[in-house]
C-alpha cells in the first residue's frame, strides 16, 4: 500500500510561526490545480502497482481552494490511481474556513472522511499574536459544524510553548480540547524557524523563549491529562482514541512509500527520496513542459537505517528487531541493540516481543535517546 500527498501552498496571510512553504499569492490557484492534476498523471508509477491506502491535502491551507478545484482533484486521484474502498483521506483546515455551504460540501460531494483542523490555542490575544485567522469561538463552532455534516473523524493541532505562556494557559487550552471529544489530538512545541516573523522577534528580543522546564512540565501535564481521558499516545506528538491514529501520518512513520505532488512536496519510495522545487511559479512552469523540477536522493543503507530509527522510535510501535536484521543486516541489528543496552538499563528503553521502543520516561528524553541508537560516520 502506498500514500498520496498534495501540498496546497495557499493561505490568506502568513501565520506569525509557520516555516512550510506557502504563499498568499491565490492567484495562483487555478493553474496549480490544473499542475497537480497533470502531476499525478505523470506520477503514476512512482509507487509501483501499489494500491493508495491513504490521501492526504496539507499546506499551506487546503481550505482555502475551492469545492469544484477539490472536485478536479479527487476526480484525477480517483481515475488514475487505484484508491481503496476504505481509504482514509484527509483535509487540513482552517476553522474560519468552514462556513455551513462549504462544510456540508465536503461531507456530500467529495470523497474526503477525515479532517484536520489547525486550532493552535483557545487563548484569542495568542491566536492574534499567532496572526491567526479564527477566534477561539470559531474554532469551537467549526469542531461542531463539522459533526454536524457527518465527520466524526476529526483532528485538532495544539500548539504549547508560546512566549510567557503559563502551565494555567497550557492546561485551559487541554481542557477545552478535551471538552470538545474529538478522536485525535496533535500538540507541538513551538518553534522559531529561521525567516518567520517569530523568528525575527526572537532575534529582535522582542519575544523570549519558554523556559525549559516550563516546557517539560507542559509536555508531561499533556500526556497525562490526555492518557488519563482515554487517549493513547501513539507517537510523541499524537494522541488518539483506540483505533483513531492518523493512518496516513503512521505510514510515514512505518517507512512506507508515499508519492508527494505539489511545489516542496517530497516523495519516498523505499530506497530514495525526491522533492519538488519550492517555487509555484517554476513548478507549474516545468510540469507544463513535462519536465518537473526535482532534486533526488539515493539513500544508502547506514542513511535507510537512520531514518527508519528517527521515525519508528517516535511511535509506540517502535523499531521491529526483525526489521532491523533483514532490512538493514545483522551489522546494523547488532549495532542498535548495542547503543540501546545503557538506555534498556536506565529505564528509557525496553524490548517487547520484537519491538524496541521508548518507556513512558523515555518519551521525555527522546531526542537524546533516539539519536544514540543511530550510525555515525
Amino acid at each position: 500500500m502506498a500514500g498520496i500527498y498534495l501540498h496546497i501552498p495557499f493561505c490568506k496571510h502568513r501565520c506569525a510561526y509557520c516555516g512550510f512553504f506557502s504563499s498568499t499569492d491565490v492567484e495562483w490557484r487555478e493553474a496549480y490545480v490544473s499542475a497537480l492534476c497533470r502531476e499525478l498523471e505523470m506520477r503514476r508509477h512512482y509507487a509501483g502497482d501499489e494500491s493508495i491506502s491513504t490521501v492526504y491535502l496539507g499546506g499551506g491551507t487546503p481550505s482555502q481552494l475551492s469545492l469544484e478545484q477539490l472536485e478536479r482533484l479527487f476526480d484525477q486521484i480517483y481515475k488514475v490511481y487505484r484508491v481503496e474502498t476504505d481509504a482514509e483521506v484527509t483535509l487540513e483546515v482552517n476553522p474560519d474556513d468552514l462556513r455551513d455551504e462549504y462544510a456540508s460540501a465536503l461531507g456530500c460531494s467529495l470523497p474526503i472522511n477525515r479532517l484536520s483542523m489547525g486550532v493552535q490555542t483557545f487563548n484569542d490575544e495568542r491566536l492574534r499574536f499567532l496572526k491567526r485567522r479564527h477566534t477561539a469561538a470559531q474554532a469551537i463552532e467549526a469542531v461542531e459544524r463539522c459533526r454536524r455534516y457527518g465527520f466524526s473523524n476529526l483532528s485538532v493541532d495544539l500548539i504549547y510553548g508560546l512566549p510567557g505562556e503559563t502551565l494555567g494557559e497550557w492546561e485551559h487550552d487541554l481542557c477545552q480540547a478535551l471538552s470538545l471529544n474529538v478522536p485525535h489530538l496533535s500538540a507541538y512545541h513551538l518553534t522559531y524557524e529561521e525567516g518567520t516573523p517569530l523568528w525575527q522577534w526572537k532575534s529582535q528580543g522582542k519575544v523570549d523563549e519558554v523556559d525549559e522546564e516550563v516546557s517539560a512540565a507542559m509536555y508531561a501535564m499533556l500526556v497525562e491529562q490526555l492518557t488519563r481521558a482515554g487517549y493513547e499516545h501513539y507517537e510523541i506528538s499524537n494522541f488518539c482514541r483506540p483505533g483513531m491514529e492518523s493512518r496516513h501520518n503512521s505510514s510515514y512513520w512505518k517507512g512506507v512509500p508515499y508519492i508527494g505532488c505539489g511545489a516542496a512536496a517530497h516523495s519516498f519510495d523505499g530506497k530514495s527520496r525526491q522533492w519538488n522545487v519550492s517555487s509555484i511559479p517554476y513548478y507549474i512552469e516545468g510540469i507544463r513542459a513535462g519536465e518537473p523540477q526535482v532534486e533526488r536522493e539515493e539513500l544508502d543503507l547506514n542513511t535507510r537505517y537512520n531514518d527508519y530509527l528517527v521515525t519508528a522510535m517516535r511511535t509506540r510501535w517502535g523499531a521491529s528487531l526483525e526489521m532491523l536484521k533483514t532490512g538493514f543486516g545483522t551489522a546494523l541489528h547488532d549495532y542498535c541493540l548495542r547503543m540501546a543496552r545503557r538506555h534498556i538499563r536506565n529505564g528509557l528503553l525496553q524490548i517487547d516481543g520484537d519491538a524496541l521502543h521508548l518507556t513512558e520516561k523515555g518519551v521525555f528524553l527522546s531526542d537524546g535517546v533516539i539519536s544514540d541508537l543511530l550510525w555515525v560516520e
